[in-house]
């Protein structure tokens, strides 16, 4: 008969109080920062992001609840930026409930991206692993897990670890869901407007193709990505690109995210 040795059983110890300590809260407003603090024993982190993805709407951050030193790239993202998220995409792209690590989900032009220059890289986030838990059709709530380069990246042996914990943690978040969804759901729709001039940006200059290369250019998307995503050439999608650019009067990735923030701004088709 297999007996566990003194260190699994202390790691079984810790974490069955913290399992306990979380239901203790599913009730509770304070459920996310007990969550927070349950996941801070098990893996460290730098920083931590707790939030819920509802269809169009601007992300509900849960925790942290207070600002810090980045609060500036953090409200830039909540206002305008989370569109072109790789995390954002992978919920519409229905990703699996699960643990990714954000560099397996993005764009394989993700650092070369503006959404990435002008908010993500002021994280200071070297390696991000994501929990993806769908509590409800139509609602994600994720758990972002960021590292900065003096705790190095997440080693392979703490995401199996976060792997085996992911069933406990998404039926924990599920009832928790269950029992407070009102205090976040009841709250005004924020997220159309951006929606909408997503959906709207170049229309009546573009052509309906090259709305979507521009779609996906802004998100970090090469050529080649674009390419396999709308199943044609990569010179076909340089074409477009070429075209785009002509259209709009742009040359580059950094004038067509500023010509899109500016669209977003003024809320009116190009």
């Amino acid at each position: 008969m297999y007996c566990a040795n003194t260190s699994e059983l202390s790691a079984a110890s810790v974490w069955s109080r913290e399992v306990a300590q979380l239901i203790d809260h599913i009730r509770l407003p304070g459920f996310p920062q007990a969550l927070a603090s349950a996941l801070g024993r098990m893996v460290h982190f730098d920083t931590m992001l707790l939030a819920v993805y509802r269809e169009q709407d601007r992300p509900r951050v849960l925790h942290p609840l207070a600002s810090d030193p980045r609060s500036a790239a953090m409200c830039r993202y909540l206002n305008e930026a989370y569109m072109l998220d790789p995390v954002f995409n992978a919920i519409r792209r229905q990703i699996r409930p699960g643990v990714q690590r954000l560099a397996d989900i993005a764009p394989d032009s993700f650092e070369q991206s503006d959404y990435y220059r002008s908010c993500y890289r002021e994280f200071g986030l070297i390696d991000e692993v994501v929990l993806f838990i769908y509590p409800e059709p139509g609602i994600a709530f994720t758990v972002s897990i960021g590292r900065r380069q003096e705790l190095g990246s997440v080693t392979r042996a703490e995401r199996l670890g976060l792997q085996a914990l992911f069933p406990v943690l998404s039926a924990l978040v599920k009832q928790f869901w269950l029992v407070q969804s009102g205090r976040y759901l009841n709250e005004r729709k924020s997220g159309g407007a951006l929606a909408q001039a997503m959906e709207t940006f170049g229309c009546g200059i573009l052509t309906a193709r090259e709305q979507e290369v521009a779609g996906l250019v802004l998100q970090g998307f090469s050529s080649d990505a674009i390419a396999a995503q709308l199943h044609i050439s990569s010179g076909t999608v340089k074409v477009h690109r070429k075209n785009m650019h002509a259209r709009l009067n742009t040359s580059t990735q950094s004038e067509l995210f500023s010509l899109f923030l500016d669209h977003l701004a003024n809320q009116a088709p190009l």
